[in-house]
């Protein structure tokens, strides 16, 4: 039981890491685009900048899929690496569709990957949500200005 509470505390850190990472690359990726952004005509490139962020978030949860994926699997849970990561999105998804099972002394390991993805969908969409928000004021200040 604690070595899976410690190897899925491990796996958890290591998908913070990976979205705090991609964090700090979409904030300077925000920085560098934001006059355009702001500039006219705005309606279609916050479109564009949804699409991008949303392109942005399935990478990241994408990332974190396979880092479960690849753990589960190089611990002998799951027989082929396509069965760890139909899993790991499974779980990650929190589905729990229960057609494909890891083995019972790595149950605890596959509730923490849930919790990872839940934790991950939930810090992603509030960073999603957050560029939106300071995009759009941003373009309603600069079409206030002029």
């Amino acid at each position: 039981m604690l070595v899976q509470i410690g190897l899925g505390t491990v796996l958890l850190l290591i998908n913070v890491l990976v979205m705090a990472v991609a964090a700090l690359a979409l904030e300077v990726a925000f920085r560098r685009v934001h006059p355009w952004l702001i500039a006219p005509p705005q309606r279609p490139k916050l479109l564009v900048m949804l699409v991008g962020v949303g392109i942005w978030v399935l990478v990241v949860i994408t990332a974190g899929v396979w880092i479960w994926a690849i753990a589960l699997r190089g611990l002998g849970a799951f027989a082929t690496l396509e069965e760890a990561v139909y899993f790991s999105l499974v779980a990650f998804s929190t589905l729990g569709l229960g057609d494909v099972v890891p083995p019972a002394e790595w149950r605890i390991l596959a509730v923490m990957a849930a919790v990872n993805g839940f934790l991950s969908f939930g810090l992603l969409t509030a960073l999603l949500v957050e560029t939106l928000r300071l995009v759009r004021l941003a373009q309603l200040e600069r079409r206030h200005d002029t």
